[in-house]
């Protein structure tokens, strides 16, 4: 059982840092065997992150037509109806903390309180048509965006699928152990009561009896240290599944044999080559700092077009009605009162022009920023070599380790064979009175030691072709295999 540890050594190696998701509420059924693809499926659909990351691409998809169709132009429509006095006066003024009224009308010699009706009906056209591309760079950032959000998702899509596998793979060799285990309790138990039957004939010193209980208690406990450990695992896959389920039938016809992809490299791959030399371009965490780098670029493009100035053109189309006549400056009684004709439009206007709108001091304010976001590029490029230096290491290590783990895998058989054959004879000969309860107990040890490095040796093959799916980014190298 010293050998255990194995489990969090390949977990740490296949993924650094594991967020726990949150658990839920789904049921698995234990008695129907759960497949490896199938516990990808249903980890891929019931994970938090996964699904938080789906909405984030809607999202950023979402902000990319917002941000083409910022293209348009502005088109206001607008109409007011009112009702009040006209008088107007000559004379210099000013509002009042900003309120004033826009009343026109002729500056007569005194107040009068003559009202009528007016309207004003009004639409208005402003478009930014020429920008020096810096709507074309907004559009770029906003794609950019889109795309670091899709290989995120993707990415962590790909590091939940080695998760989840790591983890299936851990629940099966725990499962494994506890059977090797139960085997050695059964075996302990079977010499136990013969070494008892035979210390209660005085065939045996009685001390033989009592080793023997001995032996049959630290069964138990390795046994119960293995229920354990695989419980432990169990947990670890449910919360990965996003399931409530403690207990799981897995696949075990793939344990037995060597992956065909490893056969068809012989087992070592590049390990005897330079991993530094294998493209991992398209690893899905790669692209994902990639296109970090893209978006840092694109808003350094975009910042620098701050600083130029924009082309406009204008156009509006006016309408005005009111109730008082075109002679009301001579005669202070033409004008009505009638809703109707006050709100009438009589007279009408239009403008139309270009304009040019340039803050000459944006150029001084963008500078530090278009840097600024050029140090962050850098910064984010270091984060992307770095990363791609991990990953050839990565896969370096993971073809010594299909190397090491083929090497056991075929050792393994021929080590149970020999303790087996040893335990049988030492059982047979003890059974005879030939040899002493310390050699079958040594021989005891010995098969229970093989069967353990055989559990593991067939679950590192597996392991090791995982390690390598994680280092070259191709989950398919190791999905395929089932």
């Amino acid at each position: 059982m010293s050998k255990i540890s194995f489990f969090a050594f390949f977990t740490s190696c296949i993924l650094s840092s594991i967020a726990s998701p949150p658990p839920a509420a789904a049921q698995t059924n234990p008695a129907q065997p759960l497949l490896m693809k199938d516990a990808i499926q249903t980890a891929i659909k019931n994970y938090g992150i996964i699904r938080a990351k789906n909405n984030y691409v809607d999202a950023s998809r979402e902000s990319v037509r917002q941000t083409k169709r910022e293209y348009l132009p502005n088109l206001s429509l607008a109409a007011q109806q009112d009702f009040g006095t006209i008088n107007g006066q000559n004379g210099p003024l000013t509002a009042a903390g900003g309120l004033s009224t826009a009343s026109s009308g002729p500056a007569l010699a005194q107040q009068n309180w003559n009202a009528a009706f007016g309207a004003l009906y009004l639409s208005n056209i402003n478009w930014d048509f020429f920008t020096f591309g810096r709507m074309r760079e907004k559009i770029n950032v906003s794609k950019a965006i889109l795309a670091r959000d899709e290989n995120d998702l993707s990415q962590e899509i790909f590091q939940h699928e080695i998760r989840v596998s790591a983890a299936y793979l851990n629940l099966l060799a725990a499962q494994r152990l506890t059977k090797s285990q139960q085997k050695n309790l059964e075996r302990s138990l079977i010499f136990k009561n013969n070494a008892s039957i035979r210390a209660a004939n005085g065939l045996i010193a009685g001390v033989d009896s009592s080793l023997a209980n001995a032996e049959v208690s630290s069964a138990k406990i390795a046994l119960t240290k293995a229920i354990d450990l695989q419980q432990e695992q169990a947990s670890r896959l449910g919360i990965l599944l996003g399931v409530s389920a403690v207990s799981f039938t897995l696949d075990t016809a793939f344990i037995t044999h060597v992956p065909q992809n490893i056969l068809l490299s012989n087992g070592s791959g590049t390990a005897n080559g330079n991993a530094d030399t294998v493209s991992l371009s398209h690893h899905p965490l790669l692209q994902y700092y990639k296109n970090r780098v893209d978006v840092s670029d694109q808003q350094a493009s975009y910042y620098r077009k701050l600083a130029y100035p924009t082309l406009s053109f204008i156009g509006v189309m006016q309408g005005r009605g009111s109730g008082f006549s075109s002679d009301y400056a001579s005669n202070q009684h033409a004008y009505t009162h009638n809703y109707g004709d006050g709100i009438n439009p009589t007279r009408g206007n239009y403008l139309f022009g270009l304009g040019l709108s340039w803050n000459l001091t944006s150029i001084l304010r963008t500078a530090p920023q278009v840097k600024a976001q050029r140090y962050i590029s850098s910064g984010l490029n270091d984060e992307y070599q770095q990363l791609n230096q991990q990953l050839h290491a990565q896969l370096q290590l993971a073809e010594n380790k299909i190397s090491n783990a083929m090497q056991n895998y075929n050792e393994a058989p021929i080590q149970v064979k020999a303790a087996s054959e040893a335990y049988l004879q030492k059982s047979t000969l003890y059974k005879n009175g030939l040899t002493t309860l310390i050699d079958l107990t040594q021989a005891l040890y010995a098969l229970n030691r093989a069967e353990t490095d055989r559990d593991i040796a067939y679950t590192n093959v597996w392991q090791a072709l995982l390690l390598k799916a994680a280092a070259t980014g191709d989950y398919n190298l190791f999905i395929n295999e089932f």
